[in-house]
């Protein structure tokens, strides 16, 4: 049986290179034969050829090594599956989208509890764990970052600090064009990789 990593590596090396580029606002390498995208602020080179996908960053390790079950699939179909158009700037919760379901059952549940506790009375430290993976500070909230696992899917997560009447919460929130670049469950992943990288 063919794996789900396996399809992606071959309808990726089926395509054209410069029409993914121009839909997922990456750069490819045509000397090598690899893509250059932005995930998280880190430069990650993927090579349908050889089929790896590498950076050369610390950051960059600990997003394809130890969140390789998370980020491996999603960088794929997000090569595979973007489309060129700018973002709405409409802001969407999960539970507001058409695949929205998959983020409230089991282990699919978000961390968003534990994203909260770390950063309860600490809002600076929270925008400055979003500016290291490239976050960009937003207006929700006592505080929001907004970070782009890849670069037309931005995931914002907000804070509201903790307070003498009521305890400390985190919201997830996409653009609202984020079902058109991927399915549901690799929207997911990107989502479970924006928290992780904020409480890891």
């Amino acid at each position: 049986m063919i794996s789900g990593e396996e399809k992606a590596w071959e309808s990726l090396a089926s395509m054209d290179p410069g029409d993914v580029c121009r839909r997922s606002l990456t750069v490819y390498h045509s000397s090598v034969g690899a893509y250059d995208v932005s995930v998280f602020n880190c430069t990650v080179t993927v090579t349908p050829k050889g089929r790896t996908i590498e950076g050369a960053s610390p950051d960059c390790d600990l997003i394809l090594k130890k969140m390789a079950y998370f980020s491996r699939l999603s960088i794929l179909h997000y090569l595979i599956g973007a489309q060129a158009m700018p973002l709405s700037g409409q802001l969407v919760k999960p539970s507001d989208l058409k695949v929205g379901q998959i983020f409230f059952t089991g282990s699919h549940v978000l961390p968003l509890n534990a994203l909260a506790a770390a950063y309860a009375r600490d809002r600076d430290q929270f925008l400055a764990k979003g500016i290291r993976f490239g976050g960009k500070q937003r207006p929700y909230g006592d505080a929001a970052a907004e970070l782009f696992p890849c670069p037309r899917l931005p995931v914002t997560l907000v804070l509201w600090r903790e307070d003498d009447e009521f305890a400390a919460r985190a919201d997830l929130l996409f653009d609202a064009t984020c079902e058109r670049h991927v399915p549901a469950d690799i929207l997911w992943s990107m989502a479970m990789m924006s928290v992780l990288l904020m409480i890891t």
